[in-house]
């Protein structure tokens, strides 16, 4: 069923025989088999060797017909390819086939709404999965026209990356026809269909439609969508110096979606995650207006040059990811808050990511579709980003700007590599990219900086210089563009007072700018976030940032410090308990609403997987009464009133607390307990063991949504007895369920309090059923379920030993690197454990 790997040497040989790419499609939708559709494909190429074969990818339940240049082709089809032989100069070749639909979210994905029984449909393909809906070369660089078309029941919209060129009559079945595509590739092409709601809506020349289930319609927001792309397109336009290239922008919110979004040009998908069903934080309408930025910069970068293989993933995805808290900052109401958020969140990812032994270059070395998933990770999306960030700030605005211009103007509509893009930043900046790309591209690991600090009598500064230090494993040090504050205490608030800008490199770097200054309270390396290094403080600098880091004014100086403390907190530096003082102390001033959030899940753990577990209760005990403390202080329905009130459910340690909030005899001014409040509170509730099924049943029939629905698998399988997770095991080893259903049940499975109960589960169910779990599924679902059947919570030797068992079973290389970066983060924990104790 599984089409088999390509390699890149196969692709590339590919890309060097085919040229001059087009596909016909037609999808045939209306069949009463819930399983497969039809799928018809008219693709015409020409060959630059006539004498030459090549194959078609196919991932298909039953191959009904293959016709090249007007001839039956008989057995083509075996482990997903079709074989090509005999080729002309000019070619076509006609493929029907039986595909089947997806519960995993690749492919054609078909989900049926247990509210009023709708289909619907979408397609994801990135990396490698186009083929599971139509024959194809299944690889970036083989860019072509694609002319869509599918037949649907009546009452559904189907949409597709062009605009409609044909459609049945309002209300009736038929078949919908598409106009062809500028040239794409094949894993951006996209289908999606079913009776969803629509919202149009025109910026400029641009035609804009927002979409969601009918069911999720009195959730949806889609002014504030409609005005984030606006804004974000006219933003590119103008960064870019090249209008919006696709024509028409449509925007579509689908259930059981893996990711945040995907960049199909004209047709972007999105998790429904960001249709708020219940109220919601800024931070979480912050983190929707990336996601929104983040697609919309792929459409230059990734649709209108596209990567020639998925070497330079990296690029396409740390681009968008820079670009995206780039745009926000400058054209957005969220610019205040965007890059203290880069930080707290993209460079938290970042340096957690590069210091597991599965860290890797930047720009990696993937030989085959298979590897590609595994580098759908930190260092691609989130270093990748920082180093971005590093170049923007070394070569400048202007040159990033003017480069970036010059690539789109060179490579539009073709494939374009790492080399290219730095060629283009080259002539503006005047910097030699060279060496700067092989340090940072094409090594792994990260630096950590630190101060060594000088005065004379008069407490004025003397010597300071900048020490890095590399990790012996990956011993590079790297050249940095760093910003260095001088912060001082002035009226009870820690400012800046002075600050310079200077390149740094190798071992030792003398800041003479410094030389003659007074000593400040803070000497804060990394000020304004530009290079991508840890940053270790002097003595005096963390006692300054102790006793006044809550008042630092700058939130981006804030997130540098916060950071810093954390990173030296992972790493068994600092203990558990003293950071969670810290956040106790100063967490309840913090301005930045999604900071405070950051900073509540890093004090929890601090006291579930840092700290030493004899402290665990105490710890939440604290938590919890500083939350409490926030929620009666917080101005009824603001964002702090719910972040204090999930933190305070959050730490169970007051279940008469959440039972009131959930039964109304506890009411607090301004809260809403809504759908979305419910389930978190009763899934803490069925942790604790103060919820049972029958309260669980009660609940769903409240809210028989998919949503609901994955909360109630939840929250029973939170239940602490040996009934509740024997059942809860069976329902997430069952691969006939969706994947967003088992992976629901995994969320409330492990818990961090249930030790007795989840032994035998920790210490070897889990690795029992990789082999298995790993022979029924593959790829993105594997991996998907490999990192959520791993005891995260368990922190224990028998969960490093079960893990060392599982690293030597036979199990796919991705399975298996999954299962290692579990064991490190396991083994990290360990260590901060024994400083904390």
């Amino acid at each position: 069923m599984n089409a088999s790997n390509l390699t890149r040497d196969e692709a590339a040989a590919r890309a060097a025989l085919i040229r001059n790419v087009a596909y016909e499609i037609d999808l045939d939708l209306t069949g009463t088999e819930d399983e497969t559709f039809t799928s018809t494909v008219r693709i015409t190429f020409d060959s630059l060797d006539p004498s030459a074969e090549t194959f078609l990818d196919l991932a298909a339940r039953r191959v009904d017909s293959v016709v090249l240049n007007g001839a039956d082709v008989e057995d083509a089809y075996a482990d997903g390819r079709i074989r090509l032989e005999r080729l002309d100069e000019h070619n076509v070749v006609e493929v029907s086939a039986q595909c089947v639909y997806s519960r995993s979210g690749v492919g054609m994905h078909r989900f049926v709404d247990p509210v009023d029984q709708e289909v619907f449909l979408y397609t994801q393909f990135e990396p490698q999965d186009a083929h599971r809906v139509y024959a194809c070369f299944d690889q970036p660089d083989l860019k072509a026209p694609i002319t869509m078309s599918a037949t649907a029941p009546a009452g559904w919209q189907v949409v597709s990356n062009a605009r409609v060129a044909s459609r049945p009559e309002e209300g009736q079945a038929g078949r919908w026809i598409f106009e062809p595509t500028k040239p794409i590739s094949t894993y951006i092409s996209a289908l999606v269909a079913g009776p969803y709601h629509r919202v149009d809506a025109r910026h400029g020349d641009v035609e804009l439609g927002i979409y969601c289930r009918k069911s999720m319609a009195e959730y949806l927001d889609p002014d504030e969508i409609i005005e984030l792309t606006g804004q974000g397109l006219d933003w590119f336009a103008e960064q870019f110096d090249m209008s919006y290239p696709f024509g028409k922008y449509d925007q579509l919110f689908v259930p059981e979606f893996n990711f945040g979004a995907m960049e199909n040009p004209g047709c972007v998908t999105f998790s429904e995650r960001y249709v708020f069903r219940s109220r919601v934080t800024q931070a979480a309408r912050l983190s929707r207006a990336n996601t929104i930025l983040h697609e919309m910069a792929h459409m230059w970068f990734g649709d209108l040059v596209t990567m020639r293989w998925w070497d330079d993933l990296w690029l396409n995805e740390s681009f968008a990811t820079f670009m995206a808290h780039k745009a926000v900052a400058e054209a957005t109401r969220f610019g205040d808050d965007s890059w203290s958020d880069f930080a707290h969140s993209v460079k938290a990812w970042a340096y957690q990511q590069d210091q597991l032994p599965s860290t890797h270059p930047i720009v990696a070395d993937i030989l085959d579709t298979e590897s590609v998933m595994a580098n759908f990770d930190g260092i691609t999306y989130a270093k990748g980003a920082s180093v971005l960030k590093q170049l923007h700030a070394w070569v400048g605005e202007d040159a990033f700007v003017e480069g970036l211009r010059d690539h789109f103007r060179r490579h539009a509509w073709d494939n374009a590599e790492l080399a290219d893009f730095l060629d283009a930043l080259e002539g503006p900046s005047g910097r030699a990219l060279t060496t700067w790309s092989k340090s940072w591209l094409e090594t792994a690991g990260v630096a950590t900086l630190s101060a060594r600090i000088e005065t004379d009598d008069e407490d004025v500064l003397t010597t300071v210089e900048v020490a890095q230090v590399a990790p012996s494993a990956h011993p590079t040090l790297r050249p940095h563009r760093l910003g260095i504050g001088l912060y001082d205490t002035v009226d009870g608030v820690l400012v800046r007072v002075d600050a310079v800008e200077v390149d740094i490199d190798g071992a030792t770097t003398t800041i003479e700018a410094l030389a003659g200054r007074p000593r400040p309270d803070l000497l804060l390396l990394n000020d304004e976030d530009l290079a991508y290094a840890k940053v270790r403080l002097d003595s005096r600098s963390v006692e300054a940032l102790e006793r006044s880091l809550g008042t630092m004014p700058d939130g981006v100086a804030r997130a540098v410090g916060w950071g810093s403390l954390w990173d030296a907190t992972r790493d068994a530096e600092l203990a558990a308990r003293r950071f969670a003082d810290l956040v106790c102390e100063h967490g309840p001033v913090e301005a930045d609403v999604s900071v405070l959030q950051t900073l509540l899940r890093q004090a929890f753990a601090c006291a579930d997987r840092y700290g030493d577990p004899d402290n665990r209760v105490s710890l939440r005990e604290r938590i919890a009464a500083v939350s409490r403390a926030g929620l009666d202080r917080a101005e009824p329905g603001s964002d702090r009133q719910l972040i204090w009130a999930r933190a305070v459910i959050s730490s169970r340690t007051d279940a008469d607390f959440v039972t009131g909030l959930l039964d109304g005899s506890g009411t607090i001014d301004g809260l809403t307990i809504d759908t979305d409040l419910r389930w978190f509170a009763l899934g803490h509730l069925a942790a604790m063991g103060e919820a049972d099924a029958s309260a669980i049943e009660r609940e769903l029939e409240r809210d028989p949504t998919d949503v609901g629905r994955r909360g109630a698998e939840t929250a029973l399988a939170a239940r602490p007895t040996p009934e509740a997770k024997a059942e809860a095991w069976r329902r997430a080893m069952d691969t006939s369920s969706a994947m967003h259903t088992r992976r629901a049940v995994l969320r409330g499975f492990w818990q961090v309090e249930q030790a007795d109960v989840l032994a035998d589960y920790a210490g070897k169910a889990w690795v029992e059923a990789l082999p298995s779990l790993w022979h029924e599924v593959s790829g993105e679902e594997g991996l998907t379920m490999t990192e959520a059947i791993y005891p995260h919570p368990m922190i224990s030797e028998d969960v490093v030993a079960a893990a060392d068992r599982a690293v030597e079973a036979d199990l796919p290389g991705i399975a298996k690197r999954s299962v290692s970066e579990g064991r490190d983060a396991t083994q990290r924990a360990l260590r901060a454990r024994l400083v904390d104790r």
